[in-house]
């Protein structure tokens, strides 16, 4: 990967544990987890199986209208393979009402794709509410760092294990903890509009991009990230533009004196 770290079994042994510890130390008696039926998802699913097991994982498979029939029939696999609990909500009823009240007939994809993650996040927190459980992320660093994901939506959760992973290194991890191949070569995609995916849309695949945002990361001049990386500097040059206009994305709620 370039200069990105590997993923070992001891990575593997450590999220288990950071994720049995957190449960433990929050008191609470169990995680809920928004399973889409993509990589981050059903690894985050599977790390959680391992860590407090599967009695303790509650899936929530929650389509709208735009979600492919095969994440039906995968969702389901994964979750009886692991054995966990699951559920199906349909959450376009409530986007349908949201936007409804907004008067949100001219919305973009990406408008619509937006509330619906956000009626996502309102399901699995109040489901988490009544079982006492926590609520599991499933972002990866890549997402994180592009601003990826919805604030509030997709975004919101009390535990992120995947945080400090980027796209690439989730694979890899992923066939450590024998994730099915189908799902590791599974196209990206958050599901906005049908037939969308994450690459097409950021105009990169996710090997380019890692390369970049680990240089980045290891502050590496630009001209050297395009060397290795084999990105134009003007596409490197977007890709720090995004990284920080989207840094609000990352950040808390900016109090007074933080200013």
């Amino acid at each position: 990967m370039d200069g990105i770290p590997a993923v070992t079994q001891d990575d593997v042994n450590n999220l288990i544990s950071f994720v049995r510890n957190v449960v433990k130390k929050t008191n609470c008696s169990g995680v809920v987890i928004g399973l889409s039926g993509g990589l981050d998802s059903v690894v985050v699913t599977k790390l959680c199986v391992d860590a407090i097991g599967p009695d303790k994982v509650y899936n929530i498979f929650m389509p709208s209208r735009v979600t492919p029939g095969e994440d039906y029939m995968t969702t389901a696999e994964i979750s009886k393979v692991w054995s966990t609990e699951f559920s199906i909500i349909d959450i376009q009823p409530a986007v349908d009402s949201l936007q409804s009240v907004l008067l949100s007939t001219d919305d973009t994809a990406i408008d619509r794709g937006n509330i619906s993650s956000r009626c996502r996040m309102i399901v699995l927190y109040n489901q988490a509410r009544k079982r006492n459980y926590l609520v599991v992320g499933t972002s990866n660093q890549s997402e994180m760092m592009m601003g990826y994901f919805t604030k509030f939506g997709d975004g919101a959760c009390d535990v992120t294990p995947l945080a400090n992973m980027y796209k690439t290194q989730v694979r890899e991890l992923a066939k450590l903890i024998n994730v099915p191949e189908k799902i590791i070569i599974k196209p990206p995609c958050a599901g906005f509009w049908p037939g969308q995916t994450d690459e097409e849309e950021m105009q990169i695949t996710y090997e380019k991009l890692d390369k970049v945002l680990y240089g980045f990361e290891c502050d590496v001049r630009d001209k050297e990230i395009s060397s290795f990386s084999g990105v134009p500097i003007e596409k490197i040059r977007e890709i720090r533009r995004i990284v920080m206009i989207s840094a609000h994305k990352r950040m808390p709620p900016i109090r007074p004196e933080e200013q």
